[in-house]
């Protein structure tokens, strides 16, 4: 007869005895629900409740960075030096803004020290951003903070981005060659004015009609502000509205791509 055992933290949780369809269903449902209240995966709490940002939060939408889907994270010419995916989207306010810009050591294991990301062989970044749930995307909030031009040398310092490509529900992360033979549901063009000067961060205000039913987004960071090859990103903040959420052990079909 067969038997299925069910584990949680190491320990037996439950055990099916026979081929039961029902029972089964509804030790997984139950499972999937603990899963969901523990925020497996996520961050910070919903509705992005103590969550640090920079930026006022426009009026009907909500700091949505708690929906980003941590496992499924994945950046493309990245320092080992520094930052991974993650640091992007922690929940706490940059070490940077405290310590001065440039200075900020992150206090996790494992992220290479910094408090931040930077690029390595070139001043490119591809950032995979899958979600837990269907979101309408609002805004994006780009802080940056590289070291003023008086503490390194101008051509070993990391730059802000300037010019971000923007693609939607992608299944996965493009590769470099693949992103400039695409076309981005939207391009952006960062000047200097754009970024606070206190909090080192960019607002990007996107076409909200086009990111309407998102599960996915890539953030292509073509190159940067200035002559170096380093480009750095401290946090990223989404804002918007949150809408079903989303199965992840369903297949979903990728529409088109405008």
């Amino acid at each position: 007869m067969p038997t299925f055992i069910i584990f949680k933290n190491q320990q037996v949780v439950e055990s099916i005895r026979g081929a039961n369809p029902p029972k089964l269903q509804e030790a997984v449902k139950k499972l999937a629900a603990e899963a969901d209240s523990d925020s497996a995966g996520g961050f910070g709490t919903a509705g992005g409740t103590g969550s640090w940002s920079a930026v006022a939060i426009p009026r009907g939408y909500q700091d949505v960075t708690d929906q980003v889907d941590a496992k499924g994270l994945d950046l493309l010419n990245s320092s080992s030096e520094c930052g991974t995916a993650r640091t992007l989207f922690g929940s706490s306010k940059p070490a940077s803004l405290d310590a001065g810009k440039g200075k900020g050591k992150s206090e996790n294991d494992g992220d290479g020290g910094c408090d931040w990301v930077e690029s390595d062989t070139d001043e490119q970044l591809m950032l995979f951003i899958p979600f837990q749930s269907t979101l309408k995307v609002h805004t994006l909030q780009i802080t940056s903070l590289p070291p003023t031009s008086s503490e390194e040398d101008d051509d070993e310092s990391p730059m802000r981005p300037k010019t971000i490509h923007i693609y939607s529900n992608r299944a996965n992360v493009l590769g470099f060659d693949e992103a400039e033979g695409l076309q981005a549901t939207q391009s952006i063009t960062l000047n200097p004015k754009d970024w606070d000067e206190k909090t080192g961060t960019a607002k990007i205000e996107l076409r909200f009609v086009k990111f309407q039913n998102v599960h996915s987004l890539v953030l292509f960071v073509f190159d940067g502000e200035g002559e170096s090859e380093k480009v750095r990103i401290d946090r990223i903040r989404i804002v918007g509205e949150t809408g079903e959420k989303r199965d992840q052990g369903k297949l979903e079909k990728v529409g088109d791509h405008e």
